[in-house]
């Protein structure tokens, strides 16, 4: 049987680096998510402050304020073997300030985003009820093997 290898670029675009999680986090994170997608992988995850999360936002969403993660998945061209997933951009502050909101730790609200990122990637995404309700039923599983707690659980 051969392994999945998962290839992590993480860039660290902000100043402050206090509660940025691991690389070995991040590669966790990574490869819990992409466990059963069967290939191979390259993905970058870019951890960035507000204002290039709102600029990447309003640019490719349309929305003008920063956010939790974006992701870029990448479309290879027909006929081209490449093994290149896509990208993460994560909003450190945007992050530190919705586990707080939540009442959540950053580490696990961090492996949440980094997960959630991945499985839209992976082609998953939440904009109809019975597609979100799949989304968020892996998430928790998966999260669930890190034992970490359902996300979607408020008090």
């Amino acid at each position: 049987m051969t392994t999945q290898t998962n290839t992590l670029d993480l860039q660290i675009a902000c100043d402050d680096q206090h509660d940025l999680p691991a690389l070995d986090d991040v590669q966790l994170w990574v490869d819990t998510a992409l466990a059963h997608y069967q290939k191979d992988s390259e993905l970058t995850v870019r951890i960035v402050e507000l204002e290039e999360s709102q600029q990447l936002n309003r640019e490719y969403r349309d929305k003008d304020k920063p956010t939790n993660v974006l992701s870029f998945p990448f479309e290879v061209p027909e006929g081209i073997e490449m093994n290149l997933l896509g990208d993460l951009v994560v909003c450190a502050a945007v992050v530190e300030q919705e586990a707080r909101e939540q009442s959540k730790t950053l580490h696990a609200h961090w492996a949440h985003m980094i997960i959630h990122g991945c499985l839209h990637l992976l082609g998953y995404d939440h904009i109809r009820e019975e597609d979100a309700d799949e989304m968020e039923a892996l998430e928790v599983k998966l999260l669930a093997s890190l034992t970490i707690d359902n996300p979607y659980i408020t008090d």
